[in-house]
């Protein structure tokens, strides 16, 4: 007869010790990456939805967590013109019951690392609003540039507010719960702990590369110190370079009608023509926005170069009226002494000397943006994306700037590459009778001058910027004599004004 054999009761013993030893590490290795893994963007539907709200990439590197987005104009008023990020000219959609959306345009949000991190992305420089009337509500236009957005003041917040005490979990944490934001205990007591230091000490370091932001004077809403801005991926040594490299401020561009710059030749792009290929153009805005190489979300910013491709800027006629017949006689002078440098019309680039550069010595304006495309930038901006397909092999150091199409012309004042000049009216005076300051930052529209109204140190209790065309980087000169206009008959100018309402 056989017997079963006993099962040897150690080994059994053993056996249900190993499962937990096993299976408890198993388990919180799932939960830690289902809790603090994937790379997840919010998304859109809608191409102009995803322009104003969607990634770049630029989160994965620059992104702030969100709550600490959120409370940061509280914590750090005093280093803030106004109320919130609203007082720095930044634009906020509303929601269906009247109040402000949580973010405004121009910013993305990125699940990463356990986090909601938020950024800026393209649209924060290429969107604007613009009002009929001082009494009228603001009309947000897609594409236009960003001429109430505060850029300066936006880097130095967060360079102060980093260096402030507040910027601590005892102050912050606090702030988040009073505002809503209900954190779970990881969240409470170890994620956003860990976030406020690294936060602080990442923008702290970047303050200390940025010093030279605080050196320079203001930029004022609407422009930026592009390449100066540059420089510091490359590591350049910014205290030593020449000064006339700095306070080299430009306008923000639109970006409407993008494939006609590309088709059917390309034009030379930037204000001062240092590189002739639409992509590539777009990439190196991108660092703008916080990505870099390894980083970029090339996927999105493919919907958002698909979307500017055929992008067009609203019609002056929509909101003010245009006389047909005063336009009609500006027509030809238009052709006489315009058409051949910034296109036929509006919709229509084809002319002789479109998308190229004008040496300055011809063009006569600000030489300080030019200036600051160095040689040398140049030569290291070909290393950018160097092991990728995409790598750059377009910049040049040109000699002067490049004739812009004029499409949207009414919704890209002030003008002149450093936009010191406010309205097209003033354009089409000599530099001498040129305003020699003026205010920046005003959405109300002056359908007569065509331009913003630009007498006005403050609207809704929000002051704006003096311009003061002194200083350097400023000049308003240039453009001037008789092929540009400026020695038309008056009757001649008003008529001419009236025809570039119709771009």
């Amino acid at each position: 007869m056989n017997e079963t054999p006993t099962q040897d009761p150690w080994k059994k013993r053993f056996l249900i010790l190993l499962l937990p030893i096993v299976a408890i590490p198993i388990a919180v290795a799932g939960w830690l990456a289902m809790r603090f893994g994937g790379d997840v963007p919010v998304d859109y539907d809608s191409p102009s939805e995803h322009f104003k709200y969607g990634s770049t990439g630029g989160e994965h590197e620059m992104g702030f967590p969100y709550w600490i987005w959120r409370v940061l104009p509280e914590i750090c008023a005093q280093y803030l013109p106004g109320k919130g990020y609203q007082s720095l000219g930044m634009v906020y959609e509303k929601n269906p019951d009247g109040s402000d959306r949580d973010l405004p345009v121009g910013t993305s949000k990125r699940r990463y690392q356990g986090i909601d991190r938020v950024f800026v992305n393209c649209a924060v420089c290429h969107v604007s609003t613009v009002r009929a009337g001082a009494d009228r509500p603001p009309t947000i236009v897609l594409g236009m540039p960003a001429a109430t957005f505060n850029m300066k003041g936006f880097e130095e917040f967060f360079f102060r507010c980093a260096a402030d005490p507040k910027f601590s979990k005892e102050y912050i944490v606090p702030e988040i719960e009073r505002q809503g934001g209900r954190l779970d205990l990881i969240d409470r007591y170890l994620v956003y702990p860990v976030a406020i230091a690294i936060m602080r000490d990442r923008v702290l370091a970047l303050a200390g590369r940025f010093d030279w932001v605080f050196q320079q004077q203001d930029w004022g809403p609407g422009r930026v110190d592009t390449f100066n801005s540059a420089k510091v991926i490359f590591n350049f040594p910014m205290a030593h370079l020449d000064p006339k490299e700095f306070d080299a401020p430009a306008d923000f561009p639109s970006i409407w009608r993008q494939r006609q710059r590309k088709e059917p030749r390309e034009m030379q792009l930037h204000w001062d023509g240092n590189n002739d290929t639409v992509e590539e153009r777009n990439k190196s805005a991108a660092f703008g926005t916080g990505t870099t190489p390894p980083t970029i979300d090339l996927a999105r910013i493919a919907r958002v170069e698909a979307w500017i491709m055929d992008a067009a800027p609203p019609a002056f006629g929509d909101f003010f009226p245009i006389d047909e017949k005063l336009a009609a006689r500006g027509a030809p002078i238009y052709q006489a002494y315009c058409a051949a440098c910034h296109g036929a019309s509006g919709s229509d680039f084809s002319g002789e000397y479109v998308g190229q550069v004008v040496p300055l010595a011809r063009i006569g304006t600000d030489r300080r943006r030019l200036d600051s495309y160095s040689y040398t930038l140049a030569v290291n901006q070909a290393t950018l994306y160097a092991g990728y397909p995409w790598r750059f092999t377009h910049f040049r150091k040109t000699y002067g700037y490049a004739n812009m199409p004029l499409d949207g012309l009414w919704l890209r004042a002030p003008y002149l590459h450093n936009g010191s000049v406010p309205s097209l009216q003033d354009l089409l005076e000599p530099a001498a009778k040129r305003p020699k300051a003026f205010y920046r930052g005003n959405d109300v529209f002056d359908p007569i001058k065509v331009g913003f109204v630009s007498d006005q140190a403050e609207v809704n209790g929000r002051k704006l910027f003096r311009l003061d065309t002194t200083l350097p980087g400023n000049g308003n000169f240039g453009h001037e004599g008789k092929a540009y206009g400026t020695e038309l008959a008056t009757a001649e100018k008003r008529a001419l004004v009236e025809f570039l309402k119709t771009f």
